[in-house]
């Protein structure tokens, strides 16, 4: 009789793992722009046995140890230490890698770099590019809704983070200078109070940026990821010189008694309306807005004056059931009841342009006097022939050479 222990239980198909090569679906993980502490998505590469012979890797774990930035899930195994992984021939396995950047000293962005190992002598670099930012966020103490902006000791040489709500209080200006950077956490928003001010002044070639916190992907241009710049009663002398705005749910609102003037500024990946008015002003001259569910909504009237502004409205998340840009002097209230006020909306050299038949929707309650004046604009329902911008599917809204529309909307060059 045989003894039970020399009968061998290894399949004869199985190879040395020196012996196999394996293969990746990706050259290396790279993590893009990481902020210290917050942790990361999560990503992941194939790892493939085309060898033709079964293969047991004996481990699988990061060069850097415990001490690595980055975690790994090996099919299923979260341990520090993969062991025994089987990878049959012609079949794959999946790693999937997160980061949690540690908190360093340095203001400039950081390359973070480590490897995965395999026991077979295999290599797969990953990389996250990391950078310090100021916080802002609710402490435990708080009895507010809201963290409350130090303008005073504002940090200008780090980007900052906003997650929740964070507000700029009476009294108080919020200053931001070319290349400054704000990122909002899912929901957040920054809100200005009666008298409190926002003044950020970029340039052309370093525009102010109000962004989502999350860029990985199609995250990059994802909207409804942030709040808005909500601009209570009172606050007013509000501006915001060469900016982008992006990927937020309202973009800048301006509420009964607020108002703002935006210049030379991009807003785009709105998952609502990109300028909106209750009641409130707003001055807007050379300014591209594009990929949002509406442009411009005015409620409960106001003042506002557009000059040499593009709205271009393709939104293609949803059905898109309203015009780009919608005009009231009224507002319901909860009760049904309207709340109406006089409205004032000039638009000079402007295009008004999207996938609907019309673009522009004015409505009033008969009572009050209104005013809404075109001069030199390009509008769809007023005007049948297309601008002609060079490629909405790229987001070039330059217009060709030719176009009917030439001279009018935002000027690139600026």
């Amino acid at each position: 009789m045989v003894p039970w222990f020399s009968i061998s239980c290894e399949k004869e198909n199985y190879v040395a793992e020196s012996e196999v090569k394996l293969q990746f679906s990706a050259d290396t993980v790279a993590f893009d722009t990481l902020f210290t502490t917050i942790g990361s998505t999560t990503r992941y590469v194939k790892v493939y046995n085309r060898s033709g012979k079964d293969v047991v890797i004996s481990s699988i774990t990061l060069a850097g140890g415990t001490g690595s930035c980055f975690r790994l899930n090996v099919d299923g195994d979260t341990s520090l230490v993969a062991r025994n992984v089987e990878i049959l021939s012609g079949d794959s396995i999946f790693i999937f890698i997160q980061a949690n950047l540690r908190a360093d000293t340095v203001h400039v962005p950081f390359i973070v770099e480590d490897a995965i190992v395999f026991s077979n002598g295999q290599r797969l670099p990953v990389s996250a590019y990391g950078r310090n930012a100021v916080f802002h966020r609710l402490k435990p103490t708080d009895t507010t809704w809201y963290s409350v902006i130090d303008c005073a000791n504002w940090d200008h040489t780090r980007p900052h983070v906003i997650i929740g709500a964070a507000a700029v209080l009476d009294g108080s200006t919020l200053t931001l200078n070319a290349g400054e950077e704000l990122y909002f956490a899912n929901d957040a928003m920054l809100v200005f109070d009666t008298n409190a001010r926002l003044v950020a002044n970029g340039s052309a070639d370093q525009p102010v940026l109000f962004t989502s916190l999350r860029h990985d992907g199609w995250y990059s241009f994802l909207p409804g990821q942030w709040q808005c710049l909500w601009f209570t009663g009172g606050s007013t002398g509000n501006v915001i010189n060469h900016a982008v705005v992006e990927n937020g749910t309202g973009g800048l609102r301006a509420y009964p008694g607020a108002g703002f003037t935006v210049t030379n500024t991009v807003i785009r990946n709105m998952s609502d309306c990109a300028l909106i008015g209750q009641g409130g002003s707003i001055t807007a001259d050379n300014v591209l807005v594009y990929d949002c569910l509406g442009s411009i909504t005015v409620l409960q009237g106001g003042t506002y004056s557009f000059s040499h502004c593009t709205f271009a409205d393709y939104w293609n998340y949803s059905s898109r059931q309203q015009e780009s840009v919608i005009l009231a002097n009224y507002l319901a209230d909860r009760n049904g009841n309207l709340v109406a006020d006089h409205l004032q909306a000039d638009f000079t050299d402007c295009i008004v342009w999207g996938s609907r038949e019309s673009e522009m929707l004015i409505a009033s309650d008969g009572e009050h006097l209104d005013s809404v004046t075109l001069t030199r604009c390009w509008v769809k329902g007023v005007d049948s022939t297309d601008p002609q911008f060079v490629d909405p599917s790229a987001d070039d809204y330059r217009l060709q050479e030719g176009s009917p529309a030439a001279g009018k909307g935002y000027q690139f060059d600026n």
